[in-house]
């Protein structure tokens, strides 16, 4: 599946939900689906900077395709990373330095976290851009 295709999927699953406290108890479930880090990997070179809560994000990798997972200590960001990594991880690194974010304006999660939040969302997907670029690099 492609970015976009992914982006498409998760707007589709949002638009379900009448409001968003539904849509915040799905962000919840899909950080408990996480693909969780590896605790060698919840390291302070894993955090993600600007983010108010913990948030460790590893990157491998497999198959021209960069793989990542994370963790989070708090419930709801660990929501938002979870929708990060399933729209980002196996993908080739151009495709996701590539990918806009515009999903994210389109499923309205911006507008409801607080300004430290959507601080720390901004530096996720920087961070996980940051790394496709690394891999990217390594691919020229």
């Amino acid at each position: 599946m492609t970015v976009e295709q992914v982006q498409d999927e998760i707007i589709d699953e949002f638009s379900l939900f009448d409001d968003w406290m539904q849509r915040y108890e799905y962000m919840i479930d899909l950080g408990k689906s996480l693909p969780l880090i590896n605790a060698k990997h919840k390291t302070e070179n894993n955090i993600i900077k600007g983010c108010q809560s913990k948030v460790w994000v590893h990157a491998d990798m497999i198959d021209e395709k960069v793989v990542f997972t994370a963790d989070s200590d708090a419930i709801i960001t660990k929501g938002i990373i979870a929708i990060l990594i399933r729209t980002f991880s196996n993908q080739r690194p151009q495709d996701i330095l590539d990918a806009n974010t515009d999903f994210i304006d389109k499923i309205g999660l911006k507008e409801h976290l607080s300004p430290t939040r959507a601080n720390g969302l901004v530096s996720m997907i920087k961070q996980l851009k940051l790394y496709a670029l690394a891999y990217q690099t390594q691919l020229n």
